[in-house]
């Protein structure tokens, strides 16, 4: 199994880059696990509460159990990945099965800040992009599928998106493999991670052992 970390800032373009390149890959040899499913269940705190949680600082993430579904994975067992609702800060009852494949992408803002994650990817890598790009991106995706207005979105960012990612996000760049700039539009560097990743799946298949 290779195990493939997608890291980057929030509004990079971490999700088209990690499309593209499932799409480049053979189908059903890839399985996909998501940072925002490992949120804490908050669902118990009031309206005014929620809005006070941190989403960019690590503490909001249950590592230890996305570590654990990580190693089940490479043990070649299933997971549950759960659901969460930012809507409500909760997790779902129902959760997704998650198969174990031949490549698995765990991809999420703080991946490579978490020491026990990120030492067991193969091949870490980071999306950049320009602030103001992440900006008017974070602004759309708020606003349609968070239910912030455009006045609490710049709020939240100015008061949580940009000094964690300059303290917590932008110093994990150091640990990438690969730095992808311009996010998802940048097609040169998708079709480099699909080689690469092609690649080492045939030197590990001709490491094998012969029966």
């Amino acid at each position: 199994m290779l195990i493939i970390g997608i890291a980057g800032g929030s509004g990079s373009g971490k999700s088209t880059v990690v499309k593209k390149v499932v799409k480049k890959l053979a189908k059903d040899s890839v399985s996909v696990i998501y940072q925002d499913a490992y949120y804490k269940d908050n669902g118990h705190l009031s309206p005014d509460d929620r809005a006070k949680i941190n989403f960019d600082h690590p503490s909001a993430i249950e590592f230890s159990l996305l570590v654990k579904h990580l190693d089940l994975l490479r043990q070649g067992m299933e997971i549950p990945m759960p659901v969460y609702s930012y809507l409500t800060c909760a997790r779902a009852k129902e959760t997704v099965a998650v198969p174990p494949r031949e490549v698995v992408i765990v991809e999420g803002i703080l991946i490579m800040q978490n020491p026990r994650l990120r030492d067991r990817m193969d091949i870490k890598i980071f999306v950049d992009a320009d602030p103001d790009d992440r900006l008017m991106r974070i602004i759309h995706r708020d606003t349609k599928e968070r239910g912030r207005t455009y006045v609490e979105v710049l709020e939240h960012y100015e008061r949580f998106v940009k000094p964690m990612h300059l303290q917590f996000i932008e110093t994990s760049k150091r640990y990438a493999d690969i730095i992808v700039p311009q996010g998802g539009e940048n097609r040169v560097a998708i079709d480099i991670i699909t080689s690469l990743i092609k690649m080492t799946q045939n030197s590990r298949d001709h490491q094998k052992p012969t029966e």
